[in-house]
């Protein structure tokens, strides 16, 4: 089973509504935190050199902005025998 990614999100970013529906059509779990209620996960993102939102992280990767592509991966690599074995 493929572990929850974490989604920072900002109110009325229109490539964090698209990622977060991305997510919800791939049925993959994740988790979001809103950047403008929590400081610490600003701060944070703001060491990882992350300028945009969303910021996606997952087991191995992490990336900012709405990138179907990564999502496509990850929803790929889901069922993947070796991911899902523990």
């Amino acid at each position: 089973m493929i572990e929850p990614l974490t989604v920072y999100t900002l109110p009325n970013c229109m490539q964090c509504t698209m990622t977060v529906r991305a997510l919800d059509a791939a049925n993959l779990p994740y988790t979001v935190i809103d950047l403008t209620t929590d400081t610490r996960a600003t701060d944070l993102m703001h060491q990882f050199g992350y300028t945009t939102a969303p910021v996606v992280i997952a087991r191995v990767v992490s990336w900012s902005g709405f990138r179907p592509d990564r999502i496509a991966k990850i929803t790929a690599l889901r069922n993947h025998p070796t991911l899902t074995s523990e």
